[in-house]
């Protein structure tokens, strides 16, 4: 069977941006339907750091043997000139049993073949970064929507707090989290698998501190730092969830979702805000703000104790919201 045979896949793939398990799952959601189509078919990886001038010549050549082929050129964003020129050679006279996957992260880099692909038609598969809590709160849930699970928006924070940082690692828990347990997906369930992580978590400290709760945010800041965690991060989160604060507090009313759209945010941290923003006040805020500020500038070479620091500005936030 030829790769024109019933072809559900086009001729031409682009798949493209910087989020790596969404670039990947693209690109074997690709390979699996080639297959389908034609088990038969052979698949050619090229890698533009290693790439020789020449090779998808080579291999884009008609075999004795017949059969369909798919080349997969990955890196695009870091090719050499000749790889460039080779790919502008190919697509100007495609063969007719080949596929070719290009993938490509960002950057200006190979913007010559991205235009040629775009104009010839190439499917084109995004992978957009996950950065924000609110991207990350979609790709979870979408995790557990696309297993057929539910999970409850507090889990999907929990899970967030405990392994978000890194997109391969909260889609691993996702995935754990489907194949270990059956129903829906609640805190409680986040916490007995990741609970130590949450626990350790600045998030946690952060919680604490902008409650007012002075006592229970040292105790979890010293456990979080006795099991290894470095007090950058944790100053980043208390000062990330003080300008949420403020945020949603300057945003008025409205939806949640509106004002979580409007300010690039998930619905739950804007409900989450809102139930924190009791007892706290302008000048409070400022000074937390002014304590956290100069805490990050400690911890970053600028203080003697980093822990010190971080404590200093846990304390002055705590009464800064209770106004003592």
């Amino acid at each position: 069977m030829t790769a024109t045979a019933t072809r559900s896949v086009p001729p031409l793939v682009l798949v493209t941006g910087p989020e790596q398990v969404i670039a990947d799952r693209a690109l074997a959601a690709t390979l699996e339907e080639l297959r389908s189509a034609d088990p038969e078919v052979e698949v050619v990886r090229l890698y533009a750091a290693s790439y020789e001038p020449g090779a998808v010549g080579v291999h884009a050549s008609p075999s004795l043997f017949g059969g369909a082929k798919a080349i997969v050129v990955h890196d695009l964003d870091e090719a050499p000139d000749e790889l460039q020129e080779d790919l502008l050679a190919f697509l100007a006279a495609p063969e007719p049993d080949v596929t070719l996957v290009v993938t490509h992260k960002s950057g200006q880099r190979g913007k010559k073949v991205l235009d040629t692909l775009k104009k010839s038609q190439a499917r084109v598969l995004e992978a957009p970064a996950i950065k924000s809590d609110r991207d990350k709160a979609d790709f979870a849930t979408n995790e557990f929507r696309r297993a057929g699970r539910k999970a409850s928006p507090d889990a999907v924070r929990a899970l967030i707090e405990a392994v978000g940082k890194d997109v391969r690692e909260l889609a691993a828990a996702c995935q754990q989290l489907v194949a270990d347990t059956t129903g829906t997906i609640d805190e409680q369930l986040v916490a007995r698998y990741h609970g130590g992580k949450v626990e350790a978590t600045g998030f946690r400290v952060a919680d604490a501190a902008v409650a007012g709760q002075a006592g229970e945010a040292l105790r979890l800041l010293r456990h979080a730092i006795a099991t290894g965690v470095d007090p950058v991060p944790i100053v980043a989160v208390l000062a990330q969830q003080l300008r949420q604060l403020v945020k949603v507090g300057a945003a008025g009313r409205g939806r949640s979702a509106d004002v979580a759209r409007d300010l690039g945010m998930a619905p739950w941290q804007v409900d989450k805000a809102r139930r924190g923003l009791s007892g706290w006040g302008p000048e409070g805020l400022a000074e937390s703000i002014q304590a956290v500020a100069l805490a990050d500038f400690e911890v970053k070479g600028g203080g003697r104790d980093p822990v010190y620091a971080v404590e200093r500005a846990i304390l002055t936030i705590t009464a800064a919201r209770t106004g003592r």
